[in-house]
């Protein structure tokens, strides 16, 4: 993919603030319609990369284009085809869903019930006479999405629009951001929920300490792990004896209520194990975007 053709190009982009050097040499494109997830733990480097890419913060050196164009300084071509949704969303005091909708609609001309029509899309339509102080965590989140959706953008960024939401509004969420790609949008989002992105993204780039560390689709970065799987039987199912005489395995570990097994010859492990009428409450667990995480940065991985 040429520069020419992809919605976002950055090139060995850097920002420092004194002794810390929050960028440090970032580069990556994203391509249209592409859903691209850029991970990692707080302070990462996560939203100064996405503000450099947004224009909202001047890089110490390299070179970002935005569908082409050069994003600082602030460069008025790209406002009506960007849309952006920030860690900290601040709405209009007193107005209501429909009307914050209305109202971020009408600084691009569109309709009201052009902007209306929004809250259908992320699933407010039943909210749209309260007021936005009386929603919810996660209904604020999704009208947060939907405002920077109203003026209908080329390409979305969201930074973080999952965090401290409860499972089940993450959940509801995740429906939004689908929904959203569907449309054809360029999603450029970032995250510290490796679990999500491993769901949602396209592509992934793990960053820790300002510096990109691994740039892959998920599944391509966790089969290039080699990780063993992970098999967990109840205790009792199969003696700790038995359980390290099996083909295939590597290493076994028991406790006061299950037993674990290591293997990367899964498939010959459960064959064994169904053969024997083992297979009661048995978990299987393979490699995840965090036991990548781990791998390439020899640490427990960090929220």
């Amino acid at each position: 993919m040429t520069e020419e053709r992809a919605a976002v190009a950055v090139s060995d982009i850097r920002k420092s603030y004194g002794d810390l050097h929050a960028v440090d040499g970032v580069s990556f494109t994203v391509a249209e319609g592409e859903f691209f997830g850029i991970l990692g733990p707080n302070g990462a480097g996560k939203t100064t990369t996405l503000e450099i890419i947004e224009g909202l913060r001047k890089p110490d050196s390299g070179d970002v284009r935005l569908l082409g164009e050069n994003p600082w300084p602030r460069n008025s071509k790209l406002l009506p085809r960007i849309g952006v949704q920030l860690q900290a969303s601040s709405f209009f005091e007193k107005l209501t869903a429909k009307e914050q909708l209305q109202t971020f609609g009408s600084l691009y001309g569109v309709s009201a019930a052009t902007a209306a029509s929004y809250l259908e899309l992320v699933g407010l339509t039943d909210k749209a006479n309260e007021q936005e102080n009386k929603l919810s965590g996660g209904q604020r989140q999704r009208l947060s999405i939907a405002c920077a959706l109203v003026h209908d953008p080329d390409i979305v960024f969201l930074d973080e629009p999952t965090a401290a939401l409860d499972p089940q509004a993450r959940r509801n969420l995740w429906d939004v951001l689908r929904e959203i790609q569907k449309r054809g949008k360029t999603i450029v989002y970032t995250t510290h929920y490796l679990d999500e992105a491993e769901i949602l993204c396209d592509r992934v780039a793990i960053m820790d300490n300002g510096r990109i560390l691994a740039m892959d689709p998920p599944a391509v970065l966790v089969r290039g792990l080699d990780a063993p799987t992970h098999v967990t039987l109840q205790k009792g199912a199969l003696s700790l004896e038995d359980a390290e005489a099996l083909p295939g395995v590597e290493e076994t570990h028991e406790n006061e209520v299950s037993l674990s097994i290591s293997t990367r010859r899964p498939a010959e492990v459960l064959s064994t194990l169904a053969e024997r009428g083992a297979l009661d409450g048995l978990q299987v667990r393979t490699a995840t975007l965090e036991d990548v995480f781990l791998n390439l940065t020899g640490r427990e991985y960090r929220a």
